[in-house]
């Protein structure tokens, strides 16, 4: 039974950063999951998949775990780098790349 401690990245569906600010505790998978033969299914008999612990930050996640003796795996956040783009960037004159519609 072993945890992951990590702060979850923004979906790609979403321009906003909703839920990527918290910390998230999951446990990795004990038993692969299996297709069920009749419909297609995908199951697990692992109930502990199913369980998903918000923290607000990385040391109460870690705090958690050891308290109740999970070991964990703690994954750092990776920062995305910021790049400035300007709206009007796309009209000057001088562009890297040749504007092509």
């Amino acid at each position: 039974m072993v945890a992951r401690i990590y702060r979850p990245a923004k979906t790609a569906m979403q321009s906003g950063k909703a839920k990527t600010k918290s910390w998230l505790l999951e446990f990795e998978p004990e038993t692969p999951r299996k297709v069920e033969p009749l419909m297609g299914y995908t199951s697990s008999g692992d109930m502990k998949s199913q369980i998903r612990l918000f923290f607000d930050t990385q040391e109460e996640a870690v705090a958690y775990a050891e308290r109740n003796g999970i070991a964990y795996r703690l994954d750092e956040p990776k920062e995305a780098k910021r790049r400035k783009v300007s709206y009007s960037d796309n009209f000057k004159y001088d562009r890297q790349q040749p504007w092509t519609h």
